[in-house]
């Protein structure tokens, strides 16, 4: 699916741009502020093709979509208008909680600098990993240079989330920079560097250096909203253009170096002492808790609270609580690895995990793992926690620090200190997981989805539900429900199918038109428009066939179901009736996925190595 058509069907699903607040995205999540969280369609969102998952945390609605989401936020601004609209509504029936609020301002202020502080970060590493071997001088211009670009976004963070924080709290984004910014002009630092006292109409200044700094301007900025919604109430409309922005200046600059700016600094420097000294007491505790507990902090969203400390403490010389909580990264990565080595002949995940497992070791983006696989398998989670907690346990009890904001990978291995330390841990991390997740498996999906392009039609979706009782499954036969030719799932032009989202099969590109049950069991769930059909056996295991790709735009046409939700049938029982040359006329490709979404035990799935099947062929055989 094209970004366009992605972009639309989201805005659609979480109820229209009219129920939209806010909107911003992070590496992979397009984080919703909404009106009404109940009209988002979340159920659907889940089901739709290029949608990993949806969480609600923190007083956002944020939906899971990957690298792309970058493209996706893009095709959104382009298409919308809630995010220039200052007159709209905003007013929100969520009920959220003061600390809710708090997590949504920090995330919505740090999540569009993400990018730009993880790439600075990287080049950061970069520069010592050449300096390191000897490849370039840190006294030589090119150094300088680069160093300049890394550098540049962390030292002037007060800029940046200055227009992060106006844009938040709905101010004017550039007089909240310009606030910043004096805190970083030349005369102002100059003064640093003078003897004596200084002050600002007798008042006296305290000064300290904002470089690197976070809540200075965190409180400096919040109390501006305030003024500038009290100046624009009290001030002529026709003036306010140059007023607004002179008076909030004039009182926000003195306010900040006299009053904000000083106690915000202490306050960062108090918190991030109070976690140095927790983790001085004892740092495997501490560990443990981070290390094991992160992938889930991350779910929820409360990783946002640590990141306000965790650049503070890098701006003092380093961070230990990125460097315990890195541990759940590299635990999750083992995770992917051990469910490709497992996984054998079930060639669709073995796709998903070491795709998934790539791009957390190479780029530090473990999204994919955590909601594709660990939420998914629930036998991985106590290993990503005792894997994470034994990585994290080791950091923090060798005292590893963070010393540049990066994502975590193994090009970011340098900026973690002592290195040696860290390579210890990174081992013990992916190693345990990967060695519990090839001695203990996996398990079956605890929820599938149906329907991959049931998101253009909403109404039309429904749930397949799983047999009341679980039968021990020893081994089961799925047969063939069409004759054609055998096609691999990876190949099938639909990537809700190919990437395995949806669960493991062979798909089949039909030669007649007449679809029949593949087993005995109950028809549990059939679209109105009949171009899918999901069937359950007495043992529990769930089968979706979809006839062709994207034909729920066909709107029933050319299909003919003979049976109804609930019916029992036996195996070659027919279900459905298809005009197949039509179909094609229309326009549709008809190679037809048969997919095992739903088993009630970890089962392996063993492929027909036919090319060629007929009717009530053995198609797939499941084996507990």
């Amino acid at each position: 699916m094209d970004n366009k058509k992605m972009s639309e069907d989201i805005i659609r699903l979480v109820g229209g741009e009219e129920n939209i607040n806010d909107l911003v995205h992070c590496a992979t999540r397009l984080r919703f502020s909404l009106k009404d969280n109940k009209k988002a369609q979340r159920e659907t969102l889940e089901k739709h093709e290029g949608v990993i998952t949806v969480v609600e945390s923190g007083g956002q609605f944020q939906v899971v979509v990957g690298s792309n989401v970058a493209n996706v936020y893009a095709e959104i601004v382009k298409s919308t208008s809630f995010l220039n609209n200052a007159s709209s509504d905003n007013s929100s029936t969520q009920k959220t909680s003061a600390v809710s609020k708090v997590f949504e301002i920090i995330s919505g202020s740090f999540s569009p600098l993400i990018p730009v502080m993880a790439g600075s970060g990287m080049l950061k590493a970069l520069l010592t990993v050449l300096t390191l071997l000897g490849w370039m001088s840190d006294s030589g211009d090119t150094y300088k240079i680069l160093s300049a670009a890394g550098n540049a976004v962390f030292y002037f963070l007060p800029i940046f989330l200055g227009i992060t924080l106006g844009i938040k709290l709905k101010a004017n984004p550039y007089v909240a920079g310009a606030i910043g910014a004096a805190l970083m002009e030349p005369n102002f630092t100059a003064m640093l560097e003078g003897d004596g006292g200084h002050s600002f109409l007798g008042i006296p200044v305290v000064m300290v250096s904002y470089a690197s700094s976070v809540f200075p301007i965190f409180i400096a900025i919040s109390i501006y909203a305030l003024l500038d919604k009290l100046l624009k109430k009290i001030i002529l409309k026709d003036l306010q253009i140059f007023l607004v922005p002179m008076v909030s200046l004039m009182i926000m600059v003195p306010l900040s170096v006299i009053a904000f700016g000083p106690f915000g600094t202490s306050v960062g420097d108090w918190i991030a002492s109070g976690v140095t000294w927790l983790i001085g007491v004892s740092g495997i505790l501490s560990g443990i808790v981070l290390g094991g507990g992160m992938t889930f902090m991350v779910v929820l969203g409360l990783h946002w609270g640590f990141t306000p400390i965790t650049l503070q403490n890098i701006a003092n010389g380093g961070d230990p609580i990125e460097a315990m909580a890195a541990a759940a990264v590299f635990a999750q990565i083992g995770v992917a690895f051990g469910i490709f080595l497992k996984a054998k002949k079930d060639r669709s995940l073995r796709s998903i995990a070491a795709s998934s497992g790539i791009t957390g070791l190479l780029a530090g983006v473990s999204e994919p793992i955590v909601y594709g696989l660990i939420l998914r398998y629930k036998r991985v989670i106590p290993i990503v926690i005792i894997a994470g907690s034994l990585g994290g346990a080791i950091n923090g009890h060798f005292g590893v620090l963070y010393t540049a904001y990066v994502f975590h990978n193994i090009f970011s291995i340098p900026v973690e200190q002592p290195m040696s330390i860290f390579i210890i841990s990174m081992i013990a991390s992916m190693g345990t997981a990967f060695l519990l997740t090839v001695l203990f498996g996996y398990e079956s999906k605890v929820k599938s989805a149906s329907a991959a392009d049931a998101a253009p039609a909403p109404e039309q979706v429904q749930t397949v539900k799983p047999a009341a009782k679980a039968i021990d499954l020893k081994k089961e036969q799925i047969f063939s429900p069409l004759s054609g030719s055998v096609v691999p799932l990876s190949t099938v032009p639909d990537a809700a199918f190919s990437s395995g989202a949806m669960g493991r099969g062979l798909a089949i590109e039909p030669v007649t038109g007449e679809v029949v049950t593949p087993m005995d069991g109950t028809v549990t769930s059939i679209f109105p428009t009949g171009h899918a059909i999901g069937i359950t056996s007495a043992a529990g295991t769930e089968v979706l066939i979809h006839i062709g790709i994207n034909t729920v735009g066909l709107k029933g046409k050319h299909f003919t179901p003979v049976v109804k939700e609930g019916d029992a049938v036996r195996q070659g029982d027919l279900l459905i009736r298809f005009d197949l040359e039509q179909i094609k006329a229309a326009g549709y490709q008809t190679v037809t996925p048969v997919i095992v979404t739903l088993t009630q035990k970890e089962v392996e799935v063993f492929e027909t190595d036919q090319q060629q099947v007929e009717v009530n062929e053995v198609l797939l055989t499941l084996v507990d």
